[in-house]
């Protein structure tokens, strides 16, 4: 796999055509968002696409993260979100990826009551809302070459059910999702997409389980050891009716990453969703081996 282990990006510019590509699938993104409305806390992340491109095959990630504005929908309230324990651990052999990725603890402050809780669900008292945050098992299989600028890969994975009913941050249930992903890098600038569906359990009775379109686009430049990123990543089930726990949720990240063996990543969160953050920043500090 010699192109994954470069020792830096072509300064030279992208050609023009990528350049226009990446405007235009960009605006045409922010004109075709999913409408408001939103649900468990977080959707799925995007591929993370250095564990296909960095020779080094194993990634481990640890961080932080703090997001004002975010909704409970279980728990009818909205409040600041403290995610401790943020954690990434991927693996690579030949054209195969696993991932493990999820969030330790989660600490909740309701600071507005919107509605009541959803049945055993507890209800506001004061008191701070604590619990496991989700957690998921991914596994990826490139489909072509590693020698080829333009990375395909298939995506299918399952959220365990590690929260609990009681807080109402996220739903104590099975998820399954597969996604079709594909990334082209040209010299220092790259492009992504991913799309593919999600089958969602629920805790309303006489809905055991709603289908969904999990969604992402991004965008990056390398400078040197700097990555800067932009990007959309959601999910929406494409129905009027709103399935309360599995609302449709969509947010806009900006990112930074520096480093490379080790690695410091700060990502932006703006929500915009009903139920997704009104703002956040994620922090990660990590290593490849």
């Amino acid at each position: 796999m010699k192109r994954e282990n470069q020792a830096g990006p072509n300064p030279g510019t992208a050609p023009a055509a990528i350049r226009r590509l990446a405007i235009s699938l960009s605006t045409l993104s922010l004109l075709l968002l999913p409408r408001p409305a939103a649900g468990q806390l977080r959707p799925t992340g995007p591929v993370e696409w250095d564990i296909f491109e960095n020779v080094r095959p194993w990634a481990f990630g640890l961080g932080v993260g703090l997001l004002e504005g975010q909704r409970a929908s279980l728990a009818g309230t909205s409040g600041d979100l403290l995610e401790g324990g943020n954690f990434r651990i991927a693996y690579r052999s030949g054209r195969i990826g696993l991932e493990f990725t999820g969030t330790l603890a989660r600490r909740f402050r309701d600071e507005d009551i919107l509605r009541s809780p959803a049945p055993g669900t507890d209800g506001p008292d004061g008191r701070t809302r604590h619990d496991a945050g989700d957690m998921l098992a991914t596994t990826l299989i490139r489909l072509n070459s590693a020698d080829s600028p333009f990375l395909v890969a298939l995506r299918f994975g399952t959220r365990l059910p590690t929260t609990s009913n009681e807080p109402g941050l996220d739903r104590d249930r099975t998820d399954f999702f597969t996604t079709l992903a594909a990334h082209y890098r040209a010299g220092r600038y790259a492009v992504s997409a991913e799309t593919g569906l999600a089958i969602l359990s629920t805790r309303v009775d006489g809905i055991d389980q709603l289908d969904v379109q999990n969604f992402s686009f991004a965008i990056e430049s390398r400078v040197g050891p700097l990555t800067a990123s932009g990007g959309i990543v959601g999910q929406d089930d494409w129905h009027r009716r709103v399935v309360r726990g599995n609302e449709d949720l969509s947010e806009i990240r900006l990112g930074l990453r520096a480093g490379d063996r080790a690695w410091v990543a700060v990502t932006a969160v703006k929500g915009i969703a009903e139920f997704s953050p009104g703002y956040g920043v994620l922090v990660m500090l990590g290593v490849r081996r």
